[in-house]
């Protein structure tokens, strides 16, 4: 049994966040849901309110399920995923920090990166599936 070299062990590491997938799963289930409802309802004014519930409902779970992963990173860097694609940094060229705010007695983190070309990405809780302190952490250990 061949052992795995360190350095080729840490080439193959790496990270991936992004949106759960059960909450996807439940945004494309009451899309469907309200969809019915929609085919159901004999109001005009029910089809209006429900016509735009389910393409509310449609597009936010369809960003949710284009845009997985959110976050990848290894040790070459960070890759951001958005909606005009995958934009990967080396990890000189970007900075993050964790922002936390408390408005209306809630406090919110949120993790924001800010590369070298001026790009500013805010990503929250519900774009990685974690708290963004926990993944700060998890960048710091991957980075070199």
């Amino acid at each position: 049994m061949q052992v795995p070299d360190t350095a080729e062990v840490a080439v193959n590491t790496f990270r991936e966040w992004s949106t759960p997938l059960g909450l996807i799963s439940c945004g494309w289930a009451l899309a469907a849901c309200s969809a019915v409802w929609w085919w159901l309802a004999e109001a005009p004014a029910d089809r209006l309110f429900v016509g735009v519930l389910t393409i509310v409902l449609a597009v936010a779970a369809g960003c949710g399920s284009v845009l997985r992963p959110r976050l990848r990173a290894d040790p070459s860097g960070i890759a951001l995923r958005g909606f005009t694609g995958t934009r990967h940094h080396p990890w000189s060229q970007v900075r993050y920090q964790v922002r936390s705010r408390q408005r209306l007695g809630i406090t919110s983190s949120t993790l924001e990166f800010d590369t070298e070309s001026g790009e500013l990405v805010i990503l929250g809780k519900l774009d990685l599936g974690e708290d963004p302190q926990d993944v700060a952490d998890a960048l710091e250990e991957l980075r070199p």
